[in-house]
């Protein structure tokens, strides 16, 4: 197995865990946007924006996903471009978490919704 340290690991599952938790959060949004306003002229924009966000974090969770198990199972070591795509999903993924974070509080503000 190529051996990834423990720090870079105890990263990943965390970025995983804040890119799902922020899944569910856009999806709730999503729903709770649709069910009491409805999808009209005034909110078609922030659902597709909604959906949006829920693919931009979706991409990075499932890179991350593939990229761990594909390194666990590299022998004798893992190829430095799997090793420089892992480094750049950890730096880009926390980058989009928060802009898509951002832009859910932001619909969640502009539609009152819980």
């Amino acid at each position: 197995m190529a051996k990834l340290p423990t720090q870079t690991l105890i990263t990943i599952f965390d970025l995983q865990r804040r890119l799902i938790e922020l899944i569910d959060e856009a999806k709730a949004a999503e729903l709770n946007l649709f069910e009491r306003f409805g999808e009209t002229e005034e909110t078609l924009e922030e659902l597709e924006q909604l959906q949006n966000s829920t693919e931009r974090l979706r991409n990075p969770y499932s890179r991350l996903y593939s990229l761990a198990l594909t390194i666990a199972e590299a022998q004798p070591t893992a190829p430095d471009a799997m090793l420089n795509l892992l480094a750049e999903t950890l730096e880009q993924g926390p980058a989009i978490a928060d802009a898509v974070e951002a832009s859910i509080l932001e619909i969640k503000r502009t539609w009152n919704l819980p």
